[in-house]
């Protein structure tokens, strides 16, 4: 079985749900309408009971490009459907769409894989680590940030993060998976396989055995303080955005990269 939005594409594979951003000719940026249809979608999977595991693919040559600042269909989209104008309004859009999002996947009840190739950049950065393992292609890009989800002190410890982000360098997947980000790391060619393999040995697992290991790992996270983290570093996110270090004032919508992204490639 296999379903379609506009953005997204949704097929079930015995006991594996598989979730595809599906914006390819915008290496899959993340659109409002994206990340709606993305939330719906992996409700969807958690409602159905012989879903056991979950894998998030992207298609195209990038797993995503990050924020979608300024297609066609997102300035349309943003005039249909305004947020409030001023800060209440970015905040407002900020955290929807970025942080409760982001939190709510890494707390869905059922085993999810982030199967990463190319370019994850920002905000496909913040879906990947929202998955509870990453498989990734030997070619895979990773670019952390300051940005919304900050999740990045708890990958790779807060020394490796400063660095990095200091430096505004990739992270290649050979890199992520010595620090622990990444899982496996395989050939382009293997990447579908191999996480559809492992997804399929981690639902051999009985799935309420498999969701409480999930909510206790989790919660031993939360206790140590990630979510109070996660919430926090939020706001000196939207400082920066504010200040225009994040996003240049007046210029959403009409670039194609961030000036930050475009230090990283420059490297």
């Amino acid at each position: 079985m296999t379903e379609s939005t506009e953005d997204v594409r949704y097929e079930v594979d015995g006991r594996v749900a598989r979730i595809t951003l599906d914006r390819p000719q915008y290496r899959n940026a993340q659109s409002r309408r994206l990340l709606e249809q993305l939330d719906d979608t992996f409700a969807r999977a958690m409602a159905d009971h012989e879903v056991r595991v979950v894998v998030l693919f992207g298609e195209g040559e990038h797993f995503s490009s990050g924020h979608d600042l300024g297609t066609p269909e997102e300035n349309a989209d943003r005039e249909a459907r305004p947020y409030p104008e001023g800060v209440f309004g970015d905040q407002k859009r900020s955290w929807e769409l970025n942080v409760a999002n982001t939190l709510r996947w890494r707390d869905l009840p059922k085993p999810t894989i982030a199967a990463v190739h190319g370019f994850c950049i920002y905000g496909g950065w913040m879906i990947a680590s929202a998955m509870d393992l990453i498989v990734a292609s030997d070619d895979a890009r990773f670019l952390p940030a300051h940005f919304q989800y900050f999740s990045v002190p708890w990958e790779f410890g807060p020394r490796k993060t400063k660095e990095m982000l200091w430096k505004a360098e990739f992270v290649t997947s050979q890199q992520a998976h010595e620090l622990g980000f990444v899982n496996h790391v395989v050939s382009r060619d293997d990447l579908d396989d191999t996480a559809m393999k492992l997804a399929n040995e981690i639902a051999r697992q009985d799935p309420l055995v498999a969701s409480m290991i999930k909510r206790s790992v989790n919660e031993t996270q939360d206790h140590q303080g990630f979510r109070t983290a996660v919430t926090a570093a939020h706001s000196t996110y939207m400082l920066l955005q504010q200040a225009g270090t994040v996003v240049p004032k007046g210029k959403e919508g009409k670039i194609r990269r961030l000036p930050s992204v475009e230090r990283s490639l420059e490297e």
